[in-house]
């Protein structure tokens, strides 16, 4: 059988040897990882490698390189660094701020315009030094560059107790204020309630807030301090609140005592109505401008409505907050709480950052009635926390009025309940409030009196005559004695008299009215 011929298409087969393909080096292939990262990132990678690691060959040098020790890489860090090294570590914040517990305590450039500025090095939460940017609050504004420590214990209760708790006054009794800042740090029995607090309360830290803010701290003994808000301390409980506070937060350029000294407080109900808020504003303006300093709480409704009568009026004004003087709640409030720093007073038994809390309005209440000659509810529902500060006016021995209003609104219920049940005082206007503060005999309120005219001197047979004269249609004396019931000749003598009086007068057909005397019916 013979083979077919190969096919034309087909290259023929041959024996002949073809060029030798060239062997593979030894040089070894790069490595992939290495190939993905810029070599600095990768010697930097292989400095966080274990020694056993990084014994083997970089990827782009000959198997027979010399072996590189550690000290030739990037040197291994002690510790971890941060993850971004511009991002300071974090630190605890204090109690009740505002801003979130993981929240760092410096404010970063984004943060929003009610935080308070970075303060820099922190100082020990327990040092007696001066506190840096903070002189002029620590000292009390004498100028002095030590810190008081009184100063700096109150500053650091107001931040561990809450205003007016009960159980501090019974368990604070008797001792003195850096004998109790000291107890509290040493966890002595009966103390234990507030140890969670004192272990973050850093005093230094708040005043240095309230400098920032133009805030300061006043406390007792110092040029500012309102004596009258010492009647707390025998003005009993109400709504489990009571007590003096340690210190007050005061911002404005206003003089604390100087303003309290003659001052009323205005207050009433959130959602009041619209003569509600028209008689707040009214008597807070007319007291601004008998020199008398409205208080109010900063609240919606007549609070805010008695700010604005007496700032109008160019008269001072007191807002006292439930949270701290660097915080604006309601927020809606904002501008109307700057006008007040302005030229009046913010003041607050909080420290800066705080906010309220439906006990800490209770305990605001008592200060509002306490630093102040009078109370002033102007709209009060049955259960309202107007009443509330009535009550506190009363305990602390102060004047309650109140504003009467419409029978049919619920805004009046509170109020006339306080006229017929708990004798308070009846209030229309500027003079009722002026009477009630002052001492007795002085700026007394005349009885209303409408004005008098010539006809209220008149005797009776006159008044007859008088009232039987025609107002146009002139009557003859005849008819006109006939419907006065008197005889002629007393009739006839009485309308002589009041033709003198220029109360009648005579025509051709009889006797009417004068146009004066008509003009004024």
């Amino acid at each position: 059988m013979t083979t077919p011929p190969p096919s034309p298409t087909t290259p023929p087969t041959t024996n002949t040897p073809t060029e030798a393909t060239p062997l593979p080096t030894t040089t070894p292939a790069p490595d992939e990882h290495a190939l993905r990262q810029p070599a600095a990132t990768y010697e930097h990678n292989r400095s966080c490698e274990p020694a056993f690691m990084r014994d083997r060959p970089p990827p782009h040098e000959p198997a027979s390189a010399p072996k590189r020790t550690p000290k030739d890489d990037h040197p291994r860090p002690d510790k971890p660094t941060h993850i971004d090294e511009r991002v300071p570590p974090r630190e605890p914040t204090y109690i009740d701020e505002r801003t979130p517990l993981s929240e760092p305590l410096f404010v970063s450039e984004r943060s929003s315009s009610h935080r308070a500025p970075d303060l820099g090095d922190r100082t020990p939460p327990h040092r007696t030094g001066p506190a840096d940017g903070c002189t002029s609050v620590a000292s009390g504004g004498d100028g002095t560059d030590e810190v008081d420590a009184e100063r700096l214990a109150r500053a650091g209760l107001v931040r561990v107790v809450e205003p007016g708790d009960p159980a501090a006054i019974t368990a604070f009794e008797g001792m003195e204020v850096l004998e109790l800042w000291e107890a509290l740090h040493e966890k002595r029995p009966m103390f234990e309630r507030w140890s969670s607090r004192v272990a973050e309360a850093r005093p230094e830290i708040d005043l240095e807030r309230a400098a920032a803010a133009g805030a300061r701290f006043v406390i007792p003994g110092d040029d500012e301090w309102p004596e009258q808000v010492e009647v707390l301390a025998d003005a009993g409980l109400q709504s489990r609140r009571g007590g003096v506070p340690f210190g007050l937060w005061v911002r404005g350029p206003a003089q604390l005592r100087e303003t309290l000294a003659k001052s009323v407080a205005v207050v009433g109900a959130r959602a009041c109505s619209a003569y509600g808020e028209n008689a707040a504003g009214e008597l807070a303006a007319g007291l601004a401008d008998e020199g008398v300093t409205v208080v109010s709480g900063g609240a919606y409704g007549i609070d805010a409505a008695a700010h604005r009568g007496a700032l109008a009026c160019g008269g001072p004004t007191v807002a006292v907050l439930a949270c701290g003087v660097d915080v604006s709640y309601p927020k809606s409030n904002t501008a109307l709480f700057d006008r007040i720093a302005e030229t009046g007073l913010l003041i607050s038994e909080l420290p800066p950052r705080c906010s309220p809390t439906k006990l800490r309005f209770l305990a605001r209440n008592r200060l509002i009635a306490a630093t102040t000659l009078g109370t002033v509810v102007v709209e009060a529902a049955i259960r309202s926390g107007a009443l509330n500060s009535a009550g506190w006016a009363e305990q602390c021995g102060r004047q309650v009025l109140a504003v009467p209003g419409p029978i049919t609104s619920r805004m009046s219920e509170g109020v006339h309940l306080l006229i017929r049940e708990r004798n308070a005082a009846l209030a229309t206007n500027v003079a009722d409030i002026l009477e009630a503060i002052s001492p007795i005999g002085t700026h007394t309120t005349p009885y209303p009196h409408a004005p008098t005219t010539i006809t209220d001197h008149l005797d009776h047979d006159l008044s007859r005559t008088l009232d039987a004269v025609p107002v146009l249609r002139p009557a003859p004396a005849t008819r006109i004695a006939t419907t006065a019931g008197l005889d002629l000749d007393t009739t006839q003598e009485c309308l002589e008299t009041l033709a003198d009086s220029h109360l009648i007068e005579y025509t051709p057909t009889g006797w009417r009215l004068s146009p004066t005397h008509r003009q004024s019916l």
